[in-house]
């Protein structure tokens, strides 16, 4: 067996706390947002499920609060209801003249209402000569059936794991696996519900997708560890502890793990930093997907399996 480096069964209590330090922010703000959002969600969900209609339009000038804080006015006196402002940054080395995209974000705009003129007037008075150059719909019958196909995907996914993983592997590393899935959805989320409250940042069906990859990595990388764990006991079982040959079996595919991860997130990094300023969520939510499902496999669910061979002794 190789030498341990790296002692997890030692620390097991303190990677569980670790992990609900992680947890614990981010549940309190979906649990605050249920009950705040008019939709009762635990994220902010985007057009694609409410259904709605987004304008985005490219300024030359910086945009303040004071402008912004205007437009929403004069959009409300309009007659413009619960409207939504979001300021998308861009890239000034693409064009020195934009400065940013105001989006504004409306109730669903059909083709006979002049709530887009409307709308476009009121950005003219707080801005010079700006640019309509995005516009988005979904109305509210699409929106609600996107939502339901999402939900059923992902518990689709979940079971087809959870089947996956109990066919595979006796009932508490399994156990284990899912707990762990459990583990880095919530992470995410929870991150994204505390985004929508500080920064109005909105969730669509990118994000779902961002979700099942996330969930796929995932268990990928906690089968590994568990499979070494498993092939370890056929051969040291008289020799060494079970925490012993858990330590040495994480040893041995932490090297594996780690580089997998790191390549992974320095391809994501540089989609972030220079990709385009629509999948930037899209790729945030798989950085921190892969970075806790790392973790996870490395450290919460070990523990997990520790914990439970202990009581088992």
């Amino acid at each position: 067996m190789n030498k341990i480096r790296l002692n997890i069964v030692k620390y097991k209590f303190l990677y569980l706390c670790i992990s609900a330090i992680l947890l614990l922010p981010g549940i309190c703000a979906m649990i605050y947002s249920s009950i705040t959002y008019p939709t009762h969600s635990p994220l902010k969900v985007g057009i694609d499920y409410t259904g709605g209609t987004t304008l985005q339009y490219s300024v030359k000038e910086s945009i303040t609060n004071e402008r912004l804080a205007a437009v929403r006015e004069g959009l409300v006196k309009d007659g413009i209801e619960n409207p939504s402002l979001q300021i998308i940054n861009v890239n000034a080395a693409n064009d020195d003249n934009l400065k940013a995209i105001l989006a504004v974000r409306t109730k669903f705009i059909d083709e006979e209402s002049q709530d887009a003129d409307k709308i476009t007037n009121v950005v003219k008075t707080q801005f010079q000569s700006p640019e309509l150059v995005q516009v988005s719909s979904v109305g509210p019958t699409l929106g609600s059936e996107l939502f339901k196909n999402s939900l059923i995907a992902l518990s689709l996914a979940l079971l087809g794991i959870v089947a996956y993983l109990t066919f595979r592997f006796q009932f508490d590393y399994a156990l284990a696996a899912i707990l762990g899935l459990v583990h880095d959805t919530l992470f995410v989320l929870g991150v994204f519900s505390i985004l929508g409250l500080v920064y109005n940042v909105e969730v669509d069906a990118l994000f779902v997708t961002a979700l099942l990859t996330v969930i796929g990595f995932s268990v990928h990388d906690t089968i590994v560890v568990f499979d070494r764990v498993r092939e370890n006991l056929k051969y040291y079982s008289k020799k060494m502890t079970f925490g012993e040959i858990m330590n040495a079996s994480i040893n041995q595919t932490l090297t594996r793990s780690i580089n997998t991860s790191l390549t992974t997130l320095i391809t994501l990094a540089a989609l972030y930093f220079f990709g385009g300023v629509t999948t930037k969520d899209f790729v945030l939510a798989m950085i921190l997907g892969i970075f806790i499902g790392t973790y996870s496999s490395i450290f919460f669910c070990s523990s997990l399996i520790e914990i439970w061979e202990d009581k088992k002794v």
